[in-house]
């Protein structure tokens, strides 16, 4: 992944695209082993990028278009991390594979919740990826080609921002309408301690020596 830069600074750039990556773990909301080979990744984008209603392609994987709002991601130098949101219409929901049907959400969290018990998706990754449309797989385009980047094929593929990776927390709100997950930082874990990585002396000689 290569932050695009040079995009970026282009006095007319191209739009940025808001897609998720919502991310199972086997044992927890997939049966172990899982013998019937249950999805365990699930693609999807609002359907707000570039008036597109229907799927996007990204480096070749397909994102559905969701019922769902996503907020609170906006960044501070100060105060506390922040805690997304991620809301989805319990009207539709995620295409499920096996069966081929949008389940609700109601419908999909019963799924998970025949693994674990009440589980309701905690602990699942959600990924927030930003790339620009310039990045976009040709086949998004009716003329084949990319309007943003003609040169798309061959360059600036994986052209995005950092991605963002988040851990729902608890589910915040279920109904008829609505389901509702509060997210937080894979940082920002119970129990989580920093720095995770083990600091030594060969990387910070300064490391047990008193002035």
């Amino acid at each position: 992944m290569a932050i695009p830069f040079s995009e970026l600074n282009k006095i007319n750039p191209s739009s940025i695209i808001e897609l998720f990556v919502l991310q199972l773990t086997i044992g927890v909301h997939v049966p172990s082993p899982n013998s019937q080979n249950f999805p365990t990744v699930y693609r999807f984008h609002a359907g707000a990028n570039l008036n597109n209603f229907g799927e996007i392609k990204y480096l070749q994987n397909s994102y559905q278009r969701v019922a769902v709002q996503a907020e609170g991601f906006e960044r501070k130098s100060s105060g506390t991390i922040p805690r997304p949101t991620i809301t989805f219409s319990n009207l539709g929901g995620l295409t499920y594979p096996p069966s081929g049907q949008v389940d609700t959400m109601s419908d999909f969290l019963q799924i998970i919740n025949f693994t674990t018990p009440n589980n309701d998706l905690l602990g699942a990754t959600i990924t927030r990826l930003m790339p620009l449309a310039s990045s976009l797989d040709t086949t998004n385009f009716t003329s084949g080609v990319n309007p943003f980047n003609s040169s798309v094929g061959s360059s600036g593929l994986a052209d995005r921002l950092r991605d963002e990776i988040y851990v729902i927390d608890r589910k915040a709100i279920e109904n008829r309408q609505i389901v509702q997950f509060e997210l937080t930082s894979a940082n920002d874990l119970e129990n989580k301690r920093i720095p995770q990585r083990t600091v030594t002396k060969k990387l910070f000689p300064a490391v047990g020596t008193f002035i």
